[in-house]
């Protein structure tokens, strides 16, 4: 680390790198934005491997693109100073250590779930995760939803998922043509200003500082992307290819990597947006997990380092656990591939998308026809993720037995969440561990 602000740090081998991203695989907590933070904290000002206005740079594109943007930022940060393998173990040492603690979690989960102690933790931490997806909802919303045309697709999107009951991928593809138009038509109800590079700060020198050059692999070329993307695509088809030959094309297996793969491709603005379109496969289509099940995933999803997409490792496991893929003897084997599986084709788009378009990015800066249809995406992505909290509130908050009723406590602890998120900021792991000791003394009194 240098001394001097002035003194540009050294250069740094990718044996440092990679203990780096490996320790911050372990201690990614907060979701997008807590990991963000962490990268600014350790990449910008302590170690200053990175100019402000360049990590800015990333993060703004990383954000309009599908998939985990704090993931992604990652990949591209490790890909720009080591290349191709740099980014490729920034972004599995992210991941890594997420996967292998959610497999645990879950086979736990499976084992002891109906334990009173865990039912009385999670009875507390569920109305939390209703009160997250809101302020998810807010937050994005705040960001994205800048004029009347954007908070009209975000409306329309909320009926049409909620209410209408149409396929996410089809809102998703209708939010992008009326941004393709508009951003031709009217491209400035599509232009949300600066974002995060609207300010910036200076450090000191960095390692990769405002008027560093590109570096040669940085650089655009048609043959370069081209040899990406095949290499990306043919390394899915084999791996789903391999998958098949041990079971067959019909097995929970493939399906599987085929669904997460999709699912990948519909993560525009984070994974609170992709959760409904995994809720409609993985629970009504495949049935590889039940609504409250979800649920529960997505809360121990947020008390788990790495990106909150993880969730999918979660709902993998589940499927193969469930589906005994292995037999009834290989239980914790079948949870492992299915979270394996459904880890792995979820996150393989979003290295392709750094590795790949990385230079395609540099070279299309603040491109309205690029950023328009993305931005009515993102529009969209807020009616989603209202429709979610609405459908886990109604799982949450509603009583089936033994008749219909409204159940006030875990009302009670949702509102004092939103509470504690809005006016206070209180972080999701604090958030989380409150509403789960609440949940326990409620258990208890009952």
């Amino acid at each position: 680390m240098p001394t001097n602000e002035q003194e540009r740090p050294a250069h740094i081998t990718l044996s440092v790198a990679f203990w780096y991203w490996l320790k911050l695989g372990f201690i990614s907590f907060g979701g997008p934005a807590g990991q963000i933070a962490v990268m600014h904290a350790d990449l910008v000002e302590k170690r200053r491997w990175i100019s402000e206005r360049r990590f800015l740079h990333a993060l703004n594109y990383c954000m309009l693109l599908p998939g985990p943007e704090a993931t992604q930022l990652a990949i591209y940060i490790g890909w720009l100073m080591h290349r191709t393998w740099g980014g490729i173990i920034a972004g599995t040492l992210f991941v890594l250590p997420s996967l292998f603690i959610l497999c645990i979690l879950s086979w736990i989960y499976l084992t002891f779930g109906n334990v009173p102690l865990a039912a009385g933790i999670l009875f507390g931490i569920k109305p939390a995760i209703v009160a997250i997806v809101l302020a998810a909802a807010w937050r994005i919303g705040s960001r994205t939803l800048k004029n009347a045309l954007l908070i009209l697709i975000a409306v329309v999107a909320f009926v049409a998922i909620a209410i209408l009951q149409l396929p996410f991928p089809i809102i998703v593809i209708a939010a992008g043509a009326i941004g393709l138009l508009g951003g031709r038509v009217a491209p400035d109800l599509f232009r949300l200003g600066g974002n995060h590079a609207a300010t910036t700060a200076s450090f000191g020198a960095a390692l990769i500082d405002d008027d560093t050059p590109p570096p040669q692999h940085a650089r655009f070329s048609w043959r370069k992307l081209i040899a990406f993307c095949m290499a990306g695509t043919l390394l899915g088809v084999i791996a789903w290819g391999a998958i098949v030959l041990m079971s067959n094309v019909h097995h929970p297996l493939p399906q599987m990597a085929v669904f997460f793969s999709k699912a990948a491709l519909m993560t525009f603005g984070g994974a609170y947006a992709v959760l409904p379109y995994v809720y409609q496969g993985a629970v009504e289509t495949y049935q590889w997990l039940t609504p409250i099940q979800m649920i529960d995933g997505l809360a121990l999803g947020e008390t788990t380092p790495g990106p909150l997409i993880m969730i999918v490792a979660f709902v993998g496991f589940l499927g193969g656990w469930t589906k005994i893929l292995f037999g009834p003897d290989h239980l914790l084997l079948a949870g492992v591939a299915g979270a394996s599986v459904a880890t792995f084709f979820t996150f393989l788009p979003s290295f392709l998308f750094i590795l790949a378009g990385g230079p395609v990015v540099e070279s299309t800066r603040d491109d309205i026809r690029l950023t328009a249809p993305l931005t009515a995406i993102s529009a969209a992505v807020v009616g989603v993720i209202m429709s979610l909290g609405v459908f886990f509130a109604e799982h949450v908050f509603r009583l089936t037995m033994p008749v219909m009723q409204w159940d006030f406590a875990s009302i009670a602890i949702a509102l004092l969440a939103m509470l504690a998120l809005f006016r206070f900021k209180l972080g999701t792991i604090k958030l989380i561990g409150a509403c789960a000791l609440a949940g326990l003394v409620v258990s208890y009194l009952r």
